[in-house]
């Protein structure tokens, strides 16, 4: 068999089962058998596959088809150019969340462009590290703090940022600090009650929370399912967690300072609604790759 017919064989099966991107998805995998790109299995395609390769990507298509997603089999995902750590104890990373990231490098842009500002900022429910780790990359001189709930998911979230921030330059300093981003375990904003530890005020936060409808869940796709029912499950309405961010982040904000939080698009109205409730001045929302309202952010006064 080739390359070429493998990687047939396995889109076709995955096109049998409904599966959303399935000449992608067998691509990822032959590749991943291969030790090459999914570039390269073009080129390679009239190339024949080893028995043992052959069955090795059998393998992975079987956990494909079972509900587990590439992201896991792999473990890594691609998120803003940097590949991240991903076990079944964190969410994977998507690009629409990319909009979360865009939003708040907007944010700390200085009025004349300039957006290499030392400032403190808060990623709650940081999962995967994905959203605090990027703004880090992006802006190596931002002081960021981020916190879970989850001790398991920190762990992943502690070893994607010090491998892929550790040892860089910050700013013009000689090196970069030991830890590249301050990471701590609690729900919301509990521990910032003890000042000694943590700084209390930032200048934004941003927040990743979970917004399913816990009665959406059993409706979700079984790759999504698989995901961790802590980082998906929002309540009744999908909004408990943010209610909760919405009603307690102006007592950790530094004046005129944002708060930036993803949810689902059709809970924008509600969140506006809630947000200006408590006093937000200034909302706005920021579109996804798909065009939808996928990011909502508000201030509080100067």
């Amino acid at each position: 068999m080739t390359i070429r017919e493998a990687l047939a064989q396995g889109a076709g099966f995955f096109k049998s089962a409904d599966i959303d991107t399935p000449a992608l998805d067998a691509g990822l995998l032959l590749a991943e058998v291969l030790h090459t790109s999914r570039a390269s299995l073009i080129a390679a395609g009239p190339d024949s596959i080893s028995e043992e390769n052959y069955r090795s990507f059998q393998a992975l298509l079987e956990r494909r088809l079972s509900g587990e997603c590439v992201a896991y089999i792999l473990g890594r995902k691609e998120f803003r150019g940097l590949e991240f750590t991903v076990t079944p104890a964190v969410l994977v990373p998507r690009p629409d969340t990319e909009t979360l990231v865009e939003a708040a490098l907007e944010k700390l842009a200085t009025e004349d462009g300039s957006t290499d500002n030392r400032v403190k900022i808060l990623d709650l429910c940081t999962g995967s590290g994905a959203v605090a780790i990027s703004l880090k990359h992006e802006l190596p001189r931002l002081e960021v703090w981020a916190s879970d709930i989850s001790e398991a998911t920190l762990e992943i979230a502690r070893a994607n940022a010090t491998r892929l921030l550790g040892g860089r330059p910050l700013g013009t300093e000689l090196a970069a600090p030991a830890e590249p981003i301050h990471f701590f375990q609690g729900d919301l904003f509990a521990p910032l009650k003890n000042p000694s530890l943590l700084p209390t005020h930032y200048s934004l936060i941003v927040s990743n929370p979970p917004y399913v409808c816990t009665g959406e869940i059993e409706g979700l796709s079984p790759e999504v399912r698989r995901e961790p029912l802590l980082a998906l499950d929002g309540g009744e309405d999908g909004l408990d967690l943010i209610r909760r961010i919405i009603a307690e982040a102006p007592a950790h904000l530094l004046p005129g300072g944002w708060l930036l939080l993803e949810a689902d698009p059709r809970q924008m109205k509600a969140i506006a609604a809630l947000l200006e409730t408590k006093g937000y001045k200034k909302i706005q929302t920021y579109r996804d790759l798909s065009g939808q309202e996928r990011v909502i952010g508000a201030s509080i006064n100067e």
